[in-house]
């Protein structure tokens, strides 16, 4: 066999093992070639023509694996782009698969794309929903078929979109139409979307319903609108509050009552309308509730004091409430002022207190007469002794002497009591501030007798005293209760003027473990069921002359004392009235 056809054979075998198998293959062929190629020859390395043939063989084989090799790169490589193509294809139509998804899953939201020229390109469900109309029926139409027909007229559908073009966003809030020809307020958001190469391509619109939502805003705008009113005309200060003690709220009344602006203490602390020490320490006082829960004035009225802008005090009754909203807790105080209400308070008082000293003066001049015939029997004696000694001294003796001194004894005895009756009438009519004390009750009743028994025993009355020891002392103005005493024994010897009987009765005894009874008893007729019933009250009176002021004065005077006082009738005949005082124990003042 010649050389050069059995080169070119090899040649050929190392060609096809590359273009069927690959590089090895070729790589495996050439060398197994360049063995057979020169087994086959007898004298490979003498024959030039046999070398040159050789040589030529490897140049081609090399030239075969190398370009085997690089079409096989290019082969993989293209392999790999294609997968990476398909990849990058299927993650887009899934990306878009799942944008589509969303945009359609947003049902709250009109989401909708329009071309450069105006007209539907893309529609979701949520658009389908608010809007009324379906994909098909809406793409290609011109996005003034949203528009109200004035909008339209105005051409408002174009220069929205010239408005989102060159301020690069475009929001507003205005009217819409559905396709059944109702109105919307839409909340509407116009975007412009431009490609790589800066072109137009279209715009994005985001549509949302707000008709309900602003309805709701109005309605709570007009509640909150009748609240601010009704807090305005409520005559009780308000003032919200948060954990820190920072005022969020400070109603009309509030600034009425307080001097201040509601722009000068929002956001300030609340003790500003304190006086010291609650100034100081009310921080505290929020701390210790919100730490320990322990409500000491939440939920309870109590009376404080206030500090005005200008530093004068006022006081109130103070209810605070608390509330969380939002997960924060705010309190909520009501406050009424009390400063007219005390001082009308203050000048009833007077007015009652000048009241009872005009009823006193008023009871002695009723017993004027009776008070001139008591005060003449000592003042007479007195004159009568005087004269007597005056006439025994003509003629002094020894006997004499003696008789005049005992004269002289007498008169100023009937001095000291005519002295007694004055001072008592004195104290009695006296005005002066109300002043309870711890009192003998005996001893008062006594007193109150001096004066209310004078002339009794001429009209033919018996008193009688029933008096316990153990109900007494009691805490009371002394004067005041001489007055009552007074006037119900008063009372009672009128009522027996026409009685066969006249006994008047005085009784005291303990009345629970804190109270004395005091009662004033007669033999009179009684007392009709209607008249006992409304006996206390002021300008009632069962005598012809009487203004009925005396027994209302008696329980104003009573209650004021923490007692109580009312009228009954025995099964056998007669009146009594009973009332109450404070009983002061011995602990009591032992602890006083």
């Amino acid at each position: 066999m010649a050389d050069r056809p059995t080169w070119l054979v090899l040649t050929v075998a190392v060609l096809a093992s590359a273009w069927a198998s690959g590089v090895l293959a070729a790589i495996f062929a050439t060398a197994a070639s360049a063995i057979v190629g020169f087994l086959l020859v007898e004298t490979p390395f003498r024959d030039m023509d046999h070398l040159v043939h050789a040589a030529g063989f490897a140049t081609i084989s090399i030239g075969i694996v190398l370009l085997t090799n690089r079409l096989s790169h290019w082969r993989r490589a293209a392999h790999v782009h294609e997968i990476d193509a398909g990849e990058h294809s299927r993650k887009a139509h899934e990306t878009a698969e799942e944008l589509a998804l969303l945009i359609d899953g947003a049902t709250a939201l009109a989401i909708y794309m329009l071309d450069e020229a105006g007209r539907v390109a893309i529609w979701n469900k949520g658009a389908e929903r608010i809007k009324g109309w379906k994909e098909e029926d809406v793409l290609g139409q011109s996005a003034s078929v949203f528009y109200p027909h004035d909008d339209v007229a105005k051409g408002k559908p174009d220069a929205d979109l010239d408005r989102a073009r060159t301020e690069g966003r475009f929001r507003e809030e205005s009217w819409r139409l559905r396709k059944n020809g109702s109105e919307f307020l839409a909340d509407v958001t116009i975007t412009p979307l431009y490609d790589e190469d800066g072109r137009l391509r279209g715009f994005g619109k985001v549509v949302r319903d707000i008709t309900d939502e602003k309805a709701a805003d109005r309605a709570i705008e007009t509640r909150e609108a009748q609240l601010n009113s009704i807090l305005a005309t409520v005559p009780d200060a308000m003032v919200v509050i948060d954990a820190e003690g920072t005022m969020l709220s400070f109603s009309h009344a509030a600034q009425k009552m307080f001097g201040y602006t509601e722009s000068e203490v929002l956001g300030r602390n609340v003790s500003m309308l304190m006086p010291s020490p609650d100034r100081e320490a009310h921080d505290g006082y929020i701390a210790r509730y919100l730490q320990t829960g322990e409500a000491r004035i939440i939920g309870s009225t109590r009376r404080v004091m206030g500090c005005r802008k200008d530093g004068t005090l006022v006081p109130h009754e103070l209810a605070i409430g608390e509330a969380t909203g939002a997960g924060e807790r705010v309190f909520t105080g009501f406050m009424r002022d009390l400063t007219e209400k005390e001082a009308t308070a203050a000048h009833l008082k007077e007015l009652q207190a000048e009241l009872i000293h005009v009823s006193r003066v008023s009871a002695m001049g009723a017993m004027a007469s009776t008070l001139a015939h008591e005060l003449n029997q000592p003042i007479t004696a007195v004159v009568n002794y005087v004269q007597m000694a005056h006439v025994l001294l003509e003629d002094p003796d020894a006997e004499t002497v003696a008789e005049v001194r005992e004269a002289l004894a007498d008169a100023a005895s009937e001095s000291l009591r005519a002295g007694q009756i004055v001072r008592r009438l004195r104290d009695f009519v006296a005005r002066g501030e109300v002043q309870k004390r711890v009192e003998d009750l005996p001893k008062l009743i006594e007193e109150a007798c001096s004066l209310g028994l004078v002339g009794l025993k001429e009209h033919g009355i018996q008193t009688r005293n029933a008096i316990d020891p153990a109900a007494s002392p009691v805490l009371c103005d002394r004067v005041q209760i001489e007055q009552v005493l007074v006037n119900l024994i008063r009372n009672a010897a009128e009522a027996m003027a026409e009685s066969p009987v006249r006994e008047l009765t005085i009784a005291t005894a303990l009345e629970g473990p804190s109270m004395v009874r005091v009662t004033i008893a007669d033999t009179g007729p009684g007392l009709d069921q209607e008249v006992a019933a409304q006996l206390f009250q002021a300008f009632l009176s069962t005598k012809t002359e009487g203004m009925g002021l005396g027994l209302s004065i008696c329980r104003t005077i009573v209650e004021a004392h923490g007692g109580k006082i009312w009228v009954d009738t025995p099964a056998d005949g007669g009146t009594r009235f009973h009332f109450t005082l404070m009983h002061i124990a011995p602990e009591d003042r032992d602890a006083g």
